[in-house]
C-alpha cells in the first residue's frame, strides 16, 4: 500500500514542497531510502544526506529546509517535529501491514461466565479470564495472557503473550503490554518479628497483606518483563501517558506522574512519588518513601537516596574510565579520611599561626 505525499499530509499536517502525487510505500533511513521511501531529517548533522539522499520525499523542519543549499527535484514534507511526524507515518504503515485479527475468543481459552468481555476483543489461545473480569472494546489479548478476577482492561487495549494482571487492577485505554510483564504482584511488604543477637536470635519475617490494587491511565506502554507491584492499602497509580521500559521494578504505593519515561532495568522503591515528564535513566536506582518532582531527569545508573523536588538534571553515577585512572581514583577515596584530617589540623595550625602574628 501506497500514499500520496498530499494523502499523508492531509492525515498528518504538514506542508508538501515539491510533487504532491509522489507516491511512498514505506520508511527508510536518508542514507538508504529509495524513490517510493519517506525519509526523515530530525538532527541536523546529517543535513549534507538530503542533498544526495534517493528518497521520494523527506520530512524536514522549517529551520533545516532553509539551511539547504539546493531544493530543485526533491520533495518534501515540511513539519515543526519530523521526528514524531515519523512515529506517527510508521504506524499507519504497520497497521496497513499488519494482519487484522478476527474478534472472538480462541477455544483454548478459558473465560468465567461472569467477565465481560466486548464482542470485538480478541481473546488468544490458553488466555484466562477470570471472574467478573472487565474486558473492553478492541481490547487484543495474545496467547497466555492472564486476566484475573475482577481486573478491567480498558478499550484498545493490546497485551502480549504471557501477561499476567492480578485481581482487581485497572488497566486504561490503549495500553500496550509487552511481553511477561506483571501488574498487580504483592509489594515487597515485611514485619520483622525476631528476638535475641547472634546464634541466640529466633523468630521470622511477617508477611504483610497486600491488599491495594494497581491503577494504570490511558496511553500508557509497559515494557516486557516490567514489574508493577499492587499497593499495601492504597493503589500504586501509573498515570496517563507513561512510558516503561523492559525490566522495569515499580514499587507498592508508587505514583509515577504523566508522561514520565522510565528507561530499561531501573527500580523504584515502594512508597515513592515521581512528578509529570520526568526522564529515568536506564538502571537508576530510587530509594523508598522520596519524591521527584516535575520535569526531573535523573541520568543512567544514578542512585536516588533523597527527594528531588525542583525540575531540574540530577547525576550521582560515576562515569566510565580508563582502568588505570579507575584505580587511582578508588585509592584516594579510600584514604580520603585521612585527607580531611590533614586539611583540618592545616587550618587549625594556619588560624593558630595568624592569631599569634
Amino acid at each position: 500500500m501506497a500514499f500520496t505525499l498530499e494523502d499523508i499530509a492531509g492525515r498528518f499536517g504538514g506542508a508538501v514542497i515539491g510533487d504532491p502525487t509522489q507516491r511512498v510505500g514505506s520508511l527508510a533511513p536518508l542514507d538508504q531510502a529509495g524513490p517510493q521511501q519517506l525519509a526523515f531529517l530530525a538532527n541536523p548533522k546529517y543535513l549534507s544526506q538530503v542533498e544526495t539522499t534517493r528518497a521520494g520525499a523527506v520530512l524536514i523542519s522549517p529551520e533545516d529546509l532553509e539551511k539547504l543549499a539546493s531544493r530543485e527535484g526533491r520533495n518534501f514534507i515540511v513539519t515543526p517535529n519530523p521526528y514524531a511526524y515519523f512515529a506517527r507515518v510508521a504506524q499507519a504503515f504497520i497497521d496497513l501491514a499488519a494482519p487484522k485479527a478476527q474478534p472472538g475468543v480462541h477455544p483454548s481459552a478459558h473465560v468465567d461466565a461472569t467477565a465481560k468481555v466486548a464482542a470485538s476483543a480478541v481473546i488468544g489461545p490458553n488466555v484466562t479470564v477470570e471472574a467478573g473480569a472487565t474486558i473492553g472494546e478492541h481490547v487484543r489479548l495474545d496467547a497466555n495472557v492472564f486476566i484475573g478476577r475482577g481486573a478491567q482492561v480498558g478499550e484498545g487495549s493490546h497485551f502480549y503473550p504471557g501477561v499476567a494482571v492480578y485481581h482487581g487492577c485497572k488497566i486504561g485505554a490503549r495500553a500496550i503490554v509487552h511481553a511477561g510483564a506483571v501488574i498487580g504482584s504483592d509489594g515487597f511488604g515485611f514485619a520483622p518479628d525476631f528476638t535475641g543477637e547472634g546464634d541466640a536470635r529466633t523468630g521470622s519475617w511477617v508477611k504483610i497483606p497486600q491488599v491495594g490494587g494497581v491503577s494504570i491511565g490511558p496511553d500508557v506502554e509497559i515494557g516486557a518483563n516490567t514489574t508493577i507491584d499492587r499497593g499495601a492499602m492504597a493503589d500504586t497509580i501509573i498515570e496517563e501517558c507513561v512510558k516503561i521500559d523492559n525490566l522495569v521494578q515499580i514499587g507498592h504505593n508508587c505514583k509515577v506522574g504523566a508522561y514520565t519515561v522510565i528507561a530499561g532495568c531501573a527500580g523504584i522503591a515502594g512508597s515513592t512519588t515521581i512528578g509529570r515528564h520526568c526522564m529515568i535513566g536506564g538502571a537508576v536506582g530510587i530509594a523508598g518513601h522520596v519524591t521527584l518532582g516535575d520535569y526531573v531527569i535523573v541520568t543512567a545508573k544514578s542512585g536516588v537516596s533523597k527527594s528531588l523536588p525542583k525540575a531540574g538534571i540530577y547525576t550521582s553515577a560515576f562515569p566510565a574510565v580508563d582502568h588505570a585512572d579507575w584505580n587511582k581514583s578508588a585509592a584516594l577515596l579510600r584514604n580520603i579520611d585521612k585527607l580531611r584530617d590533614r586539611i583540618r589540623a592545616l587550618e587549625a595550625a594556619a588560624q593558630k599561626a595568624q592569631g599569634g602574628a
